[in-house]
């Protein structure tokens, strides 16, 4: 699996990017290519390989959020690639996990090729599956407000085991003073204990 690929951006398309990383150029789908201009600019994008009998595609993001949520849409019954493509698309993965897990069929219908019965599916497929996906747009904390260390350890609590709901609770502590990230998670466990 390919984590990310960073480089210069040569080309955009409305479909895709190209990305020149030591001499080899790159073909990554995008959900929206022109968010990664201008051209020239040194970028990381973050992807995922999607591997069929006839087609070996590259799939590329500007964050893990993003990503994890297209990851998660392909495991839906009647989800493919360019589907779960337009529904990242929106640009708010946060939105699009708080509305799986309020059972907002109206909101996931306004996608492109979803209607109520796959709506209904990514409720049944995913409800609570989506923990690291806009963690901090659930929790309320804009985005501007989040660090990457802190991201991190959210992402390290989810890989222990602990759910959302415990996650959100201590947040709001965690967030006061900035910490290198295994700081946050040692001062998160001991949160987590003494509740």
């Amino acid at each position: 699996m390919i984590e990310y690929i960073r480089g210069t951006l040569s080309d955009v398309t409305s479909a895709y990017i190209v990305v020149d990383n030591g001499g080899i150029g790159y073909l990554i789908y995008c959900p929206n290519p022109y968010s990664f201009l201008p051209i020239g600019a040194e970028l990381t994008v973050f992807t995922y390989q999607y591997v069929r009998e006839d087609a070996i595609h590259l799939y590329g993001f500007k964050t893990r959020e993003e990503r994890d949520l297209f990851i998660h849409l392909l495991s839906v019954s009647g989800i493919g690639p360019k589907g779960a493509l337009a529904i990242v698309a929106s640009g708010e993965p946060g939105r699009v996990a708080a509305a799986i897990e309020n059972e907002d069929e109206r909101f996931l219908t306004k996608f492109p090729g979803v209607g109520k019965k796959t709506a209904r599916q990514m409720i049944l497929d995913l409800k609570g599956k989506l923990g690291r996906v806009g963690t901090a747009e659930q929790a309320g904390v804009q985005p501007a407000e989040t660090n990457r260390a802190l991201d991190d350890a959210v992402q390290a609590l989810y890989a222990l085991g602990y759910s959302d709901k415990e996650i959100r609770r201590i947040l709001p502590e965690l967030e006061g003073e900035p910490l290198a990230t295994d700081e946050y998670v040692r001062k998160a466990l001991r949160l987590m204990l003494n509740q």
